[in-house]
């Protein structure tokens, strides 16, 4: 019996252990499963800059919208740590504007960093920064551990100081359990800095809501943006106090203002349809268009310069060419335009800008090419032919974007049929582009910009004034005097007011002769109208026969030989004498390598060898005075012939 109950005690404490050894593991294993929490993924705001969270690889959510122009980015593939998480993500590819999970790594800092255009993002270039970052999907790797929370730099004060030791005094966390995060409202009567070092470094999915970052700024210049999580917004005091962060001091002068693309110095205005008819839609989507050109073209100082005009019934100004001197300014201006409503008059706009518009006091630049996009939502509803011709006349551009144009139906309703040809420089399509729909309105934006920027084939931009390399012939011939000879040089110097002189301009050259020949100055000398007036006052009577045949030969091999390809060759001749030489030979020869040739005449000139000299027909291109003194009347009748002839060449 005692051996029983002996055996039965056994059972009993041996199922006791065995019961007491699985409890115990079970509890180790519930405390394993409660020490490896699952891991969630911290949120941030669109501004939150790599800089300012302190962990060196992370996965991050990242919300829509941040391919907004506010959150900067610095760089291409890998970026400095100055710039947005989110939206570096976005300029990569890894994510689009919808957002979403990305897994960050931090690198070295690189010596330079490029910007570049990617997805809807401008990045922009910086010399040098001392950390960088790379962004991939947001896939966790095996054997990685990441962090369910971030942490983030801050700014040292005395008031953070003083937060880090109320921290130092607190309570450490119990081991074995998860410090949670400590939120403290702000009390009254406390700054801001002291309620936000009360609270650890652990932002709510909602945190990060601080302003738009800014780019660097220069010292003694207040940023609005220190790129720390909500709550954190320590400038108020710190920057009254003279106090400026360590990161935005070292920032100063790392990103210049970029002058702009040397390459499209142009002054570019958007006639943009504010009508009615366009809706509100269309019209968001228009100037999407234009922020995307906007994005597209390096807007600066020494590039290209742009600005918008909005027209309904009547026209307006949204911003001239000198009010933003970069792309992002250029289109946050653009986002707050609204629609004016009203028709469609595009004639009434274009000749709003050429009368108004391209002004030195608007921001033109004189020696850019004027440039003006008209945008049109079917058609116009007026006509645009006659103030497209004096805007060519006044050296403007046009370009006509007609979208979703009239339909065979509906053409009865236009009032002036093919009005894009009619309003274009040239109606070989370089000048006009159809877009079939709203929707397809972004495929224009290369081939416009391309055009646009393309200033060698902009045609309109070469006026009368501005496209010629004119050599002046001078009779300096016994005959002539030294005072009729100061007047010939005064009609000279009168005529060359008249063009707009520059290396890119209107070019003069002279030349004088008597039996024999001299060059005064060649095409290439002077630069400028103050230069070329000069020079011409130097110019010595000489003295001698009067050699006019020679002379034509002398100015073809030595003056026009040196002519640009792309300049019109204008020859003035003045004489007060028959020719010693026989003049047909070489009058021809000018006229077949297309020197169009005035001939001036005074007192003893022959008007059959005028005639001869000149351009077909000679009525408008040789001229003659009875005596000297009337040289001053031939000016204006030269220039005028001289603009026609430039008005009248086909548009093709």
């Amino acid at each position: 019996m005692g051996i029983v109950v002996l055996t039965m005690k056994a059972s009993v404490i041996e199922m006791f252990l065995v019961l007491l050894v699985t409890g115990i593991q079970s509890n180790q294993e519930m405390t394993k499963k409660m020490k490896r929490p699952k891991f969630t993924v911290p949120q941030i705001s669109c501004d939150v800059r790599a800089g300012k969270i302190t962990n060196v690889e992370f996965i991050v959510k990242c919300p829509p919208g941040c391919q907004d122009p506010r959150y900067h980015v610095y760089g291409a593939d890998v970026y400095a740590s100055y710039s947005s998480v989110c939206g570096a993500a976005v300029h990569s590819g890894v994510l689009d504007n919808s957002g979403g999970k990305i897994l960050v790594r931090k690198v070295a800092g690189q010596s330079g960093y490029k910007g570049s255009y990617s997805n809807g993002v401008q990045s922009l270039s910086l010399p040098r920064w001392r950390e960088s970052f790379v962004v991939s999907e947001g896939k966790p790797q095996k054997g990685v551990t990441y962090p369910s929370s971030l942490t983030y730099s801050s700014s040292k004060s005395p008031a953070a100081k003083a937060g880090e030791t109320a921290r130092a005094d607190q309570s450490p966390p119990v081991p074995g359990t998860a410090a949670q995060p400590v939120t403290v409202t702000q009390a009254p009567g406390t700054t801001a800095i002291e309620a936000a070092h009360t609270t650890l470094p652990k932002p709510s999915p909602s945190a990060g809501s601080t302003t738009s970052g800014l780019r660097p700024q220069p010292a003694g210049q207040r940023s609005k943006d220190l790129g720390e999580p909500a709550l954190w917004k320590p400038e108020s005091v710190l920057l009254d106090a003279g106090f400026v962060p360590k990161e935005e001091l070292s920032t100063q002068s790392l990103e210049p203002a970029s002058q702009g693309d040397p390459s499209c110095k142009v002054d570019l205005s958007f006639l943009i349809d504010g009508s009615s008819s366009i809706g509100k839609r269309r019209f968001r989507i228009q100037k999407q268009f234009l922020t995307d050109v906007a994005q597209t073209l390096d807007i600066g100082p020494a590039g290209p310069l742009m600005g918008v005009v909005q027209y309904g019934d009547n026209p307006a100004t949204q911003f001239n060419l000198k009010t933003h001197m970069n792309s992002q300014d250029v289109k946050a201006a653009i986002e707050k335009i609204s629609q004016r409503g009203g028709l469609s008059n595009a004639g009434r706009a274009i000749s709003f800008v050429t009368k108004n518009f391209f002004s030195k006091f608007n921001g033109n630049r004189g020696g850019a090419p004027n440039v003006a996009v008209v945008m049109v939502d079917g058609w116009p509803t007026d006509k645009v032919e006659e103030a497209s011709r004096l805007a060519r006349e006044s050296g403007v551009n046009i370009f006509f974007i007609t979208i979703e144009g009239a339909s065979e139906n509906e053409k009865q309703y236009m009032l002036e049929p093919n009005f894009a040809n009619k309003a274009v420089c040239r109606t070989n399509g370089f000048y006009s582009l159809t877009v079939q729909n709203w929707f397809s309105l972004h495929k224009t934006v290369q081939p416009l910009v391309k055009r646009v920027c393309d200033t060698d084939r902009l045609a309109c931009s070469k006026t009368c004034l501005n496209s010629a390399d004119i050599g002046f012939v001078i009779d300096g011939s016994s005959s002539v005097g030294t005072s009729n000879f100061r007047t010939v040089l005064q009609f000279v110097a009168n005529l060359s007011r008249e063009f707009e002189i520059s290396d890119t301009d209107t070019r003069i050259g002279a030349m004088q002769y008597t039996y024999e020949q001299r060059l005064e100055f060649g095409f290439d000398e002077y630069s400028t109208k103050s230069d070329v007036l000069n020079a011409i006052k130097r110019v010595g009577y000489w003295s001698g026969g009067t050699s006019t045949g020679a002379a034509i030969h002398y100015a073809l091999e030595q003056l026009f030989k040196k002519s640009k390809p792309n300049k019109r060759k204008l020859m003035i001749l003045i004489t007060d004498g028959r020719s010693y030489d026989d003049i047909r030979i070489p009058a021809m020869l000018a006229h077949h390598k297309g020197v169009i040739t005035y001939a001036i005449g005074v007192a003893w000139a022959a008007q059959d060898e005028l005639d001869i000299i000149a351009t077909h027909p000679a009525r408008d291109h040789a001229f003659f005075v009875d005596e000297f003194d009337n040289l001053y009347k031939v000016v204006p009748k030269v220039i005028q012939n001289i603009c026609t002839e430039f008005n009248s060449q086909p548009r093709n």
